[in-house]
């Protein structure tokens, strides 16, 4: 099996490249707002030492400190904004490759997927790598930036305070990480709990007549009680985190400010010549210490975001690395040799770790009839499906033609397979269009042709639109759903019709009518069929 070189970090890239003007737009937006985020303070503290020197402030650098202010706000939403649409284009990328994968797998390798993991591939995993670039590594970049930036600032304004906050920032990101794991443990919990009391509901409706019967109704109350009392005890965890760490944050920054200020009206020539300032380098000192801790408190949800994404990217690349079909083979490269039509070497297949077909073996020559029989389970279905191609065996090989059933090319495959299920399964569309499947190559004689030799032809020209009819479940009586079915089979002329219980759902009568028409459709082509009713079964019998 063939594997395609493929990983999230291609498609990262390749959206890069092809997006170039929005990732430099990104790029001038983030470094954009990290300066100018700087200079509102500056001019602020100008202004200040202006106004305390008995100058009136400047009109011009009131107007620029505003200017300043908005440049830095609209690079800031441009940010946010860009981020979101790259975020997208990462997520509509990553999802249409995961889909162009998902097509080409085998159907034995999508059988061996859980339905919700694959789902969770496209929804979950998908949404934490648009998170790691919305939310996540380029916000993680900026705020590191942005507190590296401010600290160089206030190493030029205050030295001593850079000291400080030097000193405070490692602790201030331990109190932040503690408090986020913990809030998100006790989410999480409350999650669980929430989903244990869910159930709860249901299953005491469901066993509501064994609950009374064993007198088991105060163990049913205390049980759905004690999930609500986790679920609440979570959420009180929660709210406690949520509720101590904003004033903690507020009062920390409080009492740097005071210690700084008090420090720098010390008149200790020593403390003064590390912590003294003038009245603007306060103001701007002040502003610059605000703006250091949302930074660091929005750095711990960052790492949250990388790592969960990182999980995210993992699970997707686990996906782009399944097996893929092989490059299908033409019938006419084998057309040449002299073999049965099917064959089933020594094969064995199993679903999981079920073995349904343990070394079977049997050829079917061409023109010959055949009925498959066996138990329930004994894997009847299963061997159409490895005729199909849609499975491959475990071990051993399945052939048509001398080629092995799954790497028949899809374009060949209608002209020579002829598929009937159970029932029939309708798609949106004309009379026409449910026996065409919407195959161009087939014809209107070919369709007509159809229809005649299943005895609907009647029944499709007395509708009002013919063959035109827009086909809703009421048009047609079971039987000629059923008598559709063969017809659609038919349509291509194949050379081998499967044919699996196509009579277990019908009445005597209608069976009979079913019956007929095969017999006239099965007329000079191989076939291969399944059936537990004796009256059904065609030519010799293969027991399974």
């Amino acid at each position: 099996m063939r594997k395609r070189k493929l990983q999230v970090k291609t498609v990262i890239f390749e959206t890069v490249k092809r997006r170039k003007y929005l990732s430099a737009g990104i790029f001038c937006a983030v470094v954009g707002a990290i300066l100018l985020a700087l200079v509102p303070p500056l001019i602020l503290a100008r202004i200040v030492d202006t106004i305390t020197a008995g100058y009136p402030a400047s009109f011009s650098f009131l107007l620029l400190y505003f200017a300043a202010l908005a440049a830095a706000g609209f690079l800031e939403s441009a940010r946010e904004g860009l981020l979101t649409v790259f975020g997208q284009k990462i997520t509509h990328a990553l999802r249409s490759v995961l889909m162009e994968k998902f097509a080409a797998l085998s159907a034995d390798e999508i059988n061996r997927q859980e339905p919700g993991t694959l789902v969770s591939r496209f929804v979950g995993d998908v949404d934490t790598v648009e998170n790691l670039f919305t939310s996540g590594i380029i916000s993680m970049f900026a705020d590191a930036c942005k507190i590296i930036s401010i600290l160089v600032v206030i190493w030029f304004q205050n030295r001593g305070l850079t000291f400080v906050l030097l000193v405070l920032l490692p602790f201030l990101f331990w109190f932040t990480r503690h408090v986020q794991k913990n809030m998100l443990a006790a989410q999480i919990e409350n999650r669980r709990a929430v989903g244990r009391a869910s159930n709860h509901v249901p299953e005491t409706l469901h066993n509501i007549r064994m609950i009374h019967c064993l007198g088991k109704e105060n163990y049913m109350e205390q049980r759905y009680d004690r999930y609500i009392g986790e679920s609440y005890q979570a959420m009180e965890r929660t709210n406690f985190y949520d509720a101590i760490y904003s004033p903690v944050i507020l009062i920390l920054n409080a009492i740097v400010v005071a210690a700084v200020m008090l420090l720098s009206a010390s008149g200790n020539p020593q403390v003064v010549t590390l912590f003294g300032m003038s009245a603007g380098t306060a103001v701007a000192v002040v502003n610059y210490i605000s703006q250091i801790f949302g930074p660091v408190e929005s750095l711990g949800m960052e790492i949250q975001t990388i790592q969960s994404a990182i999980a995210g990217i993992h699970r997707i690349n686990e996906f782009f690395s399944l097996d893929e079909l092989e490059e299908k083979n033409s019938m006419e490269d084998f057309a040449e040799a002299a073999v049965p039509f099917v064959e089933f070497r020594d094969v064995v297949f199993g679903y999981d770790e079920h073995i349904v077909l343990n070394h079977v073996s049997f050829k079917v020559m061409d023109g010959d009839q055949v009925t498959l029989a066996g138990r329930t389970g004994a894997g009847k279905s299963t061997i159409l499906k490895l005729l199909l191609g849609l499975y491959e065996p475990q071990s051993g090989e399945v052939l048509i033609h001398g080629v092995p059933a799954a790497q028949i090319k899809e374009e060949e495959r209608r002209k020579l397979f002829g598929y009937v299920e159970q029932t029939f399964h309708m798609v949106p569309g004309t009379v026409r269009e449910e026996i065409t499947l919407f195959d161009p190559v087939i014809s209107e004689a070919q369709v007509h042709a159809a229809a005649e030799l299943t005895g609907l032809k009647e029944a499709i020209e007395s509708l009002e639109n013919g063959y035109d009819t827009v086909c809703t479940p009421e048009l047609f009586s079971q039987g000629q759903w059923q008598l559709l079915s063969i017809a659609r089979a038919a349509a291509a002329d194949p050379s081998l019709l499967l044919l699996d219980e196509i009579t277990a759902n019908l009445d005597a009568e209608t069976e009979k009518a079913v019956l007929q028409a095969l017999k006239r459709v099965a007329r000079n082509r191989t076939v291969v069929s399944v059936s537990h009713r004796t009256s059904a079964e065609m030519g010799r019998i293969i027991a399974v």
